[in-house]
């Protein structure tokens, strides 16, 4: 399965260069990375994105992260998935721009297909 972890651009430069990342600055604080589903990452885009430009889609295999991905009740009592340790430029399956247009931002073609 499919998760999506959306960047700004200068927190995926920094894992491009460094390798791995504890995330924003909201995952630091929380101490955990935040992932959304792709039924949740629109959402997430809007509440937590609010006209951000220069963003970043990440797309993270599940299978890739192992015990440390745990899944939590978030916002609307919704489970969210959360992981407990550094993310790796190598759990990254894709990266794709999330600009944003016209009030909304704008999820690449197909970005979710592979999802489930």
């Amino acid at each position: 399965m499919m998760i999506f972890k959306i960047f700004r651009s200068d927190e995926w430069a920094a894992l491009r260069a460094q390798g791995t990342t504890q995330g924003a600055p909201i995952d630091v604080a929380d101490g955990y990375v935040h992932f959304s589903t792709a039924a949740q990452a629109a959402e997430t885009a809007a509440k937590h994105f609010a006209g951000e430009t220069d963003l970043m889609l990440l797309a993270v295999d599940t299978d890739r992260l192992g015990d440390d991905l745990t899944w939590e009740v978030s916002r609307g009592g919704a489970l969210f998935p959360h992981l407990y340790r550094e993310l790796s430029i190598k759990d990254v399956v894709w990266a794709q721009p999330l600009p944003f247009n016209n009030g909304a931002h704008e999820f690449p073609a197909g970005w979710d297909e592979a999802s489930a």
